[in-house]
């Protein structure tokens, strides 16, 4: 395994100007990255009041189904006798999601283990699984390579309701199904029948999304001391009851806040991340599972529809009582995450970044400061075959991105071109129009009015020369065959549907092929939060 530091270009503004151009973005976020930083963060953390030992009997009481492993009993224990920690967060996606979900655990992982050394003191690394989320359109699929090209693969049962990913019901039989189609794409290796039954037998012990891939995740970094938690998970709810009624007493001004912050976002040139409404609550009402967007109106929190209506006292009364009623949106889930647990620094991506950055003033609403934001890993595996194939071609990864494979596709078809063939069909193409021309003046001059038929019988022979002709294309293109299966090829693993792999293909594609070391592994590399794009040579 090879590791290696590329520049590609940065095609979100606020994440090039984040590293690049730090003053434009003060106004946005509370802390610089940079050592001084964390060690201002992490003396602040400790002049504040955290129930520890509580915090970390959830997370343990969360884990425990999943088998805790003595690398997260140790980093339990650290949070118990007074850790911070680094946290990261993703939906509960099909074999994790994209790669980038690997990716942020992997960002949260080092840069855990990083501040610990730079810090002399224990950083503990923290999971936030978003299982309250409701669009299961967003992690009810995954791709595999099918023929050199990128497929969709989709569990397609829909729910009626639109219900967090920690309340919907997985159909066992349909994504048992899913799994093996996933698998036979990937193809037999020595690794893929324990992988294969290591996920069947999660799947056994899973009753939701959000199982589902705490089971996957804890199963690929147990060994590295991952902690994870579920943001839906009622006993964490239940510990956060103090921290909506917080948020409630508090909500006009935090909407207020957010709208002016994002105006200036996008008067910065940074766009409207999160198009914020002065009337929204920024907090949803759960019934049975469901989610319901609630916004002040008439001095009610009520949702769209009106289905449910609140007063404040009403709303306050749940927050004591019944807090798993209560869920999170974009604005607050940063706000309770503050609050819920010591955050030294909050990993994420790019679209994470945009939306954060119109919550400074939100935090201090609270009488909160906005944790150190730490940009994600950003990270391209590259395989042996496909090294190989760079290599024939003389190609770099960012060649690749820039779409270089695409033209030297192009290139070669074009060079391979039977040119006579296509002459002389082009050839007989121009004799049928002088002909039916000629023919169709002679008819003119006898009286004979068949132009129509003339027409459409001329269409006819000219439709079955470009049948013939898209048929000679068809046999060249057979003949060479194994190099166009070479340029798709690349562009399938490199860049598939033309954005980076991360957003597209799940690890176990990889772990297929490399075996479940691979994740031990790349947490072994030097790879550090910067402005750079690593590739990893496998």
């Amino acid at each position: 395994m090879k590791l290696e530091q590329i520049e590609i270009p940065v095609n979100n503004q606020i994440l090039n100007d984040y590293w690049s151009h730090w003053e434009k973005l003060k106004p946005f976020y509370e802390y610089e990255y940079n050592d001084d930083s964390f060690s201002k963060r992490y003396h602040y953390l400790k002049d504040k009041n955290f129930n520890y030992e509580e915090l970390s009997t959830i997370i343990r009481s969360y884990m425990e189904p999943f088998g805790i492993s003595e690398k997260q009993e140790t980093n339990l224990q650290s949070l118990h006798n007074g850790a911070v920690a680094v946290v990261g967060g993703q939906q509960a996606g099909i074999l994790t999601g994209p790669l980038y979900s690997v990716h942020k655990a992997l960002s949260v992982i080092l840069l855990a283990r990083q501040q610990s050394e730079k810090l002399g003191k224990k950083v503990v690394p923290l999971f936030w699984i978003a299982g309250e989320d409701h669009d299961i359109e967003e992690i009810n699929h995954t791709y595999t390579i099918v023929n050199e090209t990128p497929k969709k693969k989709i569990y397609d049962v829909r729910s009626p309701k639109k219900t967090m990913a920690s309340a919907t019901v997985i159909q066992k039989d349909q994504l048992n199904e899913l799994l093996e189609i996933i698998f036979k794409n990937y193809g037999e290796t020595e690794y893929t029948n324990d992988l294969y039954k290591m996920l069947l037998r999660h799947l056994e012990h899973s009753t939701t999304f959000t199982q589902f891939f705490t089971h996957t995740m804890n199963e690929l970094f147990k060994n590295e001391g991952l902690l994870m938690i579920d943001a839906a998970f009622t006993p964490f709810r239940k510990y956060e009851s103090s921290f909506f009624e917080k948020i409630i007493h508090h909500n006009e001004e935090i909407a207020k806040v957010v709208v002016e912050k994002e105006a200036l976002l996008n008067a910065a040139g940074y766009g409207s991340p999160i198009n914020a409404t002065s009337h929204n609550a920024n907090l949803f009402y759960v019934h049975d599972g469901e989610r319901f967007l609630l916004e002040r109106k008439n001095g009610h929190f009520q949702d769209a529809n009106g289905l449910y209506k609140f007063t404040e006292g009403h709303l306050l009364d749940i927050a004591s009582s019944t807090p798993e009623k209560l869920s999170n949106n974009v604005v607050t889930r940063p706000l309770m995450q503050e609050m819920a647990i010591p955050v030294l620094a909050f990993v994420g991506g790019p679209g994470e970044l945009a939306y954060w950055g119109t919550l400074k003033d939100a935090f201090n609403c609270l009488d909160l400061q906005m944790p150190i934001l730490a940009p994600r890993l950003n990270i391209t595996l590259v395989t042996r075959k496909v090294e190989q194939l760079l290599l024939n071609y003389n190609l770099t990864i960012p060649e690749v991105i820039n779409g270089r494979v695409t033209e030297l596709k192009e290139q070669f078809i074009d060079s391979v071109q039977d040119v006579n063939t296509k002459q002389q069909i082009e050839k007989i193409y121009n004799m049928l129009e002088v002909q039916y021309k000629e023919l169709g003046s002679y008819l003119t001059s006898q009286t004979i009015n068949l132009d129509a038929i003339i027409k459409k019988n001329k269409q006819y022979h000219q439709m079955q020369l470009q049948y013939l002709s898209k048929k000679v294309d068809q046999h060249i293109l057979i003949k060479h065959d194994k190099t166009l299966r070479q340029f798709n090829t690349i562009n399938a693993e490199i860049y598939p549907n033309e954005t980076l792999q991360e957003r597209i293909y799940n690890p176990f594609q990889y772990l297929n092929e490399y075996g479940p070391s691979l994740i031990e592994e790349l947490c072994d590399l030097p790879m550090t939060i910067a402005n750079k794009h690593y590739v990893v040579h496998l």
